[in-house]
């Protein structure tokens, strides 16, 4: 999340605009969210002699800062916080232009995009989720495992069938239909894009070398369909037999759908929940940009 407190006002506007700032950077949820919805947020108006709050950005987090907003809004009856769920792409287009007062992405802000900004950013870390693989296979009576290489293809286009043999082969217990693989991508340029590319390039030479590589908004190799935000991918995959998509876990189960477990570095097929989410998370260590490298 990016926050530009040198941009709010002097006074008691800006106090209680810093109060909020500091709830949420203090809020490390080391969880992934439950929960989804719509992103038809109504506009909201400040009460007489109160201070309206706004930010836009990333889908994922969208019903956790929900939450948050209405529990400080229920303490803060003078202050209203309007966020809108867009995408990280058009979170940071919309702080970098001063439209909003924070911006919030799965992507941290670049250098380059940091220095267009004259009155300064705060880069603060404040939620994270897992993301999983979400498919939409009817009576299969079993997870489905995918190895690493074989999610790597269907998302280049290459593993175009459910009874692909190399499907099969890690799902011998399993009844794969002949069904077509509909991959479903983000539409808008997303944070959640970026993190799965990343994830694709650090374990595919192909992907990074040769592939689409790593980015917020992508052209997807093969025929991939397209969706705006998490809710909107997890509603096509939920919608289309068949299809598989990238999307955040807490999301995923308050659609009901079904995830693949993912084979890690040691080959160990990993089932997502709520404690695999927790554990990846506990081993990993904030970098002291909080970009990386």
């Amino acid at each position: 999340m990016a926050v530009d407190q040198p941009l709010l006002d002097d006074g008691e506007d800006s106090m209680r605009r810093k109060q909020f700032v500091q709830l949420i950077g203090s809020l490390l949820v080391l969880t992934s969210l439950a929960g989804c919805g719509p992103t038809g947020e109504t506009e909201k108006v400040a009460p007489e002699g109160g201070v309206k709050i706004s930010g836009a950005g990333a889908t994922f987090p969208n019903p956790l800062y929900q939450k948050w907003i209405e529990e400080y809004e229920n303490e803060n009856p003078k202050v209203v916080v309007q966020y809108d769920s867009v995408g990280s792409g058009e979170g940071v287009k919309r702080f970098m232009a001063g439209s909003v007062d924070f911006g919030a992405s799965d992507a941290a802000m670049s250098d380059e995009e940091i220095a267009q900004v004259d009155a300064g950013v705060q880069l603060i870390p404040v939620v994270a989720g897992s993301l999983v693989l979400a498919y939409n296979l009817s009576d299969l009576g079993a997870p489905l495992n995918l190895p690493r290489d074989v999610y790597v293809d269907i998302f280049l286009g290459k593993i175009t069938s459910w009874n692909d043999e190399r499907i099969k082969k890690a799902n011998p217990e399993l009844k794969l239909p002949k069904d077509r693989i509909d991959v479903v991508v983000r539409l808008d340029s997303s944070g959640t894009t970026f993190a799965f590319t990343n994830h694709l390039s650090a374990i595919s030479d192909e992907w990074r070398d040769r592939g689409p590589g790593v980015g917020k908004l992508l052209d997807w190799p093969g025929e991939a369909r397209t969706a705006k935000g998490n809710e909107g991918v997890a509603g096509e995959i939920k919608r289309t037999k068949g299809a598989i998509g990238y999307v955040e876990y807490g999301i995923a189960k308050r659609a009901g759908l079904s995830m693949a477990a993912l084979e890690n570095k040691a080959g160990e097929f990993i089932k997502p929940t709520g404690t695999s989410g927790m554990a990846t998370l506990a081993s990993e260590a904030l970098p002291e940009n909080l970009k990386g490298p």
